[in-house]
């Protein structure tokens, strides 16, 4: 069979090494001619942040990071670039400081360098979000992807093993997410494939040796990979119910991401079974599904959206706001009964497996 796709690759620069990230700031600077520059980090990434500006003058040092991106934060945040006529945008930590470095360029048109800590992914995407009244916004903006992303595995060594584990399951997250997302291709799928590879492989060595630099490496570019493949595929099943539950019930982000997939992946893999043989491939399994709980087991991962604030109350109105946005071409039919299970399986952690035998013989609401 021939292949017949549209592709669209970002233009980004990014910058990998580690002990670098110093040295790449400056000579980043230096080529974007920047001379008033605005640093985004909160208060916990400042000791990180302090070593990675220490070759160039920061005009402003923002701290005022919140998860979610809270639109009011975002207006300070502007207003503050405007004040200072900040020519360009530094953000170091993770998918929050990158989150708010992008609604500013949202409004402004800076250019951002991205130095992630984490490996939410969020540095290498075109995507942004607000929350606005208890809702989440996004949206795809080119003027929003960062210029430069930089790398840099030693600046992750802090990063606690359990929110290690967390964010680098919302990395998978972006790459299932990627095989069957509205835009999916096989230039995308291969990333999303190699990017599970490398998260599989690097989360189950950190997890043995929190100092393990080369799997903390293998995490940054599996979230490298995640985010490409994601940005290109655009944003399916999974991410559609996780940033409803981040945006209305103030959910953590990369908790929620980590403990929803299995059961995501368990809905749509019977209905989708190219990305399941991929996913399971990638996982060294002969179940998709199988491989995923063997590795969230190893890594003692996160189960129950309970456990983060999330009520059997709140099912009903999350299935409302999430039902109106599920992409048109999700593997497997979404209705109010299907998405209310799946909800909740994920809320007490039952066995993933009950959602992938109830019955999909539904139709669309």
């Amino acid at each position: 069979m021939s292949l017949v796709f549209e592709h669209v690759s970002l233009g980004q620069r990014v910058l990998f090494g580690n002990g670098k990230a110093a040295d790449y700031l400056a000579q980043e600077v230096r080529r974007l001619k920047a001379r008033r520059i605005m640093l985004i980090a909160s208060d916990r990434a400042q000791p990180a942040a302090q070593q990675i500006t220490a070759q160039i003058e920061v005009l402003v040092n923002y701290t005022q990071v919140v998860m979610h991106v809270p639109f009011e934060v975002a207006q300070h945040a502007r207003a503050v670039a405007r004040e200072y006529d900040v020519d360009v945008l530094v953000c170091v930590g993770g998918g929050s400081a990158t989150g708010l470095a992008k609604a500013i360029a949202l409004d402004t048109g800076l250019p951002i360098i991205a130095v992630p800590t984490t490996y939410s992914g969020s540095e290498a995407t075109n995507m942004w979000g607000l929350t606005v009244d208890a809702r989440k916004t996004t949206g795809v903006n080119d003027a929003v992807l960062p210029k430069t992303v930089i790398y840099d595995a030693e600046f992750t060594m802090e990063l606690p093993v359990e929110l290690s584990v967390a964010s680098g399951l919302n990395g998978m997250a972006h790459c299932i997410d990627s095989l069957w997302g509205p835009r999916a291709d096989p230039i995308n799928q291969a990333l999303a494939t190699e990017g599970i590879t490398a998260l599989a492989a690097g989360l189950p060595s950190i997890v043995d040796d929190p100092q393990d630099l080369a799997g903390r490496e293998q995490l940054l570019y599996g979230a490298y990979l995640s985010a490409v493949s994601f940005a290109s595929a655009g944003s399916g099943l999974h991410h559609k119910i996780c940033h409803v539950l981040g945006g209305t019930f103030d959910l953590p982000h990369a908790q929620t991401h980590a403990t929803v997939l299995a059961y995501v992946l368990a809905f749509n893999m019977d209905a989708a079974p190219e990305a399941s043989e991929r996913i399971a491939r990638a996982l060294g399994a002969t179940d998709a599904l199988a491989g995923f709980q063997r590795l969230r087991k190893q890594l003692d991962a996160p189960v129950r959206l309970a456990d983060y604030g999330f009520t059997q109350d709140n099912i009903a109105e999350a299935v409302e706001i999430i039902l109106p946005v599920v992409p048109a071409n999700n593997p497997r039919p979404v209705t109010r009964d299907n998405l209310t299970a799946l909800l909740n399986a994920a809320l007490v952690g039952d066995d993933p497996i009950v959602v992938r035998k109830a019955d999909t013989a539904e139709s669309h609401d």
